[in-house]
């Protein structure tokens, strides 16, 4: 018995044939296309010697980073952040349970390893101490008094998208921590979450600049006309490029970004790679003391620490004047610090890590009788409880992050930052990508992440016998020196 299809059937299957035949004819031409430009271009070796098939190794490159994030490195060892400390981050903006069974699986051996001494009768966690703000910039006409050691650092609109923004803002305000704007200059979204900001000044300028690299006082006077505006930053260099200035690609600067900066739309806007009129200490002073003066805050300067006897240098001139002449604060950052693109020449060689430089800038500040005048803010790469407590125990008395609070917002390390094609829609401006960061879950995420992170650094303090984290001292922590052998840090 013949079975005969319908007429329509016969139809379709004709033309699903056909087309499946054209599609594999356009397959074969566009390998032979790709064959003769691989066989014939001279710049990559393998290409030519192995067409086609050799362009696998490109794809195949890219795609190892992903892999041996999710499926081969250990949870330990993976760089910049490796998946145990991301995982934290994770769960504590989720507010998820944060303990761990079985034990810990950081290595307690090598040296160089912080641990945190444990009193034999720590403070009860029922009998906290209710910290009072920490005033910044008392001799100010508007000091600061500032309720939170931990705040979320200097990343700028344009750096980051307008959603990331205003779930950064908003989850600030509700956590009672700052936000510092990042040198992108001062945007309605920052405002409209309503925390508290620090204003950072970089070397272009944005946002107060006249034009010709130079600061425009009307325009800073506009800023800090705003009264969530409560400090001022000039930020002489950062972690991850210190000695060069910054660059915010094209393809970032739409026509909002360009009226905020005040730079031309749609080109590639790069900051000079220090302040033009900052050449020496005693320009540096003078820096301070004019914003300070036009503004009324506070107002200090964030570095990345070279050369610790610039230090010396920096307080002797301080001494020469009078103490007011200080700085408000200065915020150490780390040469692990991060940002959307850097030369790897400066991200892997130059500049102090947050672990020698931290503690060579309070020690310095004692050694003039400084300390009490000038507050320090520690910044770069510490995103978990441990990290913080650490910088409180060596002196720090504010602790800031960046990559922290991305990782808040769902940053999977995806390394796309400078490109305009972040897949968390936190480091992008393409509408499409930034449709998947829902600013009202996330400020949620950015809250929880806040208070997860202090409650957790109050239970190491407890644990060491101080009643708040900011009586933590270096006899609290000990450093690893060697085989089953610490030492704590006011040893050192």
């Amino acid at each position: 018995m013949t079975l005969e299809l319908p007429g329509f059937v016969m139809t379709f299957l004709a033309m699903m044939a056909a087309m499946f035949v054209f599609a594999v004819g356009v397959g074969v031409l566009l390998l032979a296309i790709l064959y003769v430009i691989d066989i014939t271009q001279t710049q990559h070796a393998i290409r030519r010697n192995f067409p086609v098939i050799g362009r696998l190794r490109y794809r195949m490159e890219h795609l190892g980073v992903f892999f041996r994030q999710y499926f081969y490195a250990m949870d330990r060892e993976e760089m910049p952040f490796n998946r145990a400390q991301r995982a934290w981050v994770y769960r504590a903006a989720k507010n998820l349970d944060t303990t761990q069974p079985f034990g810990s699986t950081r290595d307690l051996r090598p040296p160089g390893t912080i641990l945190f001494a444990n009193a034999t009768f720590p403070t009860l966690d029922t009998e906290p101490a209710a910290a009072a703000p920490l005033i910044i910039g008392p001799d100010c006409p508007q000091p600061y008094a500032a309720p939170s050691f931990f705040n979320v650092s200097g990343m700028s609109y344009g750096a980051v998208s307008k959603p990331a923004v205003l779930a950064l803002a908003n989850g600030a305000r509700l956590a009672g921590c700052w936000m510092n704007t990042g040198e992108g200059g001062l945007s309605p979204y920052h405002l409209a979450g309503g925390a508290d900001l620090v204003f950072q000044i970089g070397t272009a300028k944005y946002g107060v600049s006249d034009g010709q690299g130079g600061l425009d006082e009307a325009k800073l006077r506009a800023v800090a006309a705003h009264p969530q505006v409560r400090m001022f930053e000039i930020k002489l260099s950062q972690g991850a490029k210190p000695g060069k200035g910054g660059l915010l690609p094209a393809a970032k600067v739409t026509s909002e970004i360009a009226t905020i900066r005040g730079i031309p739309v749609g080109l590639d806007s790069r900051s000079p790679n220090r302040h033009p009129d900052i050449a020496d200490v005693a320009a540096l002073l003078d820096f301070v003391a004019r914003i300070r003066n036009l503004t009324g805050k506070p107002t200090g300067f964030k570095l990345v620490i070279g050369d610790p006897d610039w230090l010396d240098e920096l307080c002797q001139e301080i001494k020469r004047r009078v103490p007011a002449s200080a700085p408000d604060f200065i915020t150490v950052d780390s040469a692990d610090g991060g940002t959307g693109a850097a030369p790897m020449s400066l991200l892997d060689y130059v500049g102090l890590p947050i672990q020698e430089s931290l503690p060579r800038v309070v020690d310095k500040l004692s050694e003039y009788g400084l300390r009490e005048r000038i507050r320090v803010i520690a910044s770069g790469k510490l995103i978990n409880p441990g990290e913080v407590a650490w910088a409180l125990c060596v002196g720090a008395d504010f602790v800031s992050s960046a990559r922290g609070f991305l990782f808040a917002l769902g940053c999977v390390q995806s390394m796309q930052c400078d490109k305009n094609t972040c897949p968390a829609g936190i480091t992008t401006h393409n509408p499409r990508l930034q449709r998947g960061l829902d600013p009202t879950d996330k400020v949620e995420r950015v809250r929880h992440y806040v208070e997860n992170l202090r409650r957790e650094v109050e239970t190491i303090a407890h644990a060491c016998g101080a009643a708040d984290p900011r009586q933590l001292r270096r006899e609290h922590c000990r450093i690893v020196t060697g085989p089953g052998r610490s030492v704590p840090l006011d040893a050192l």
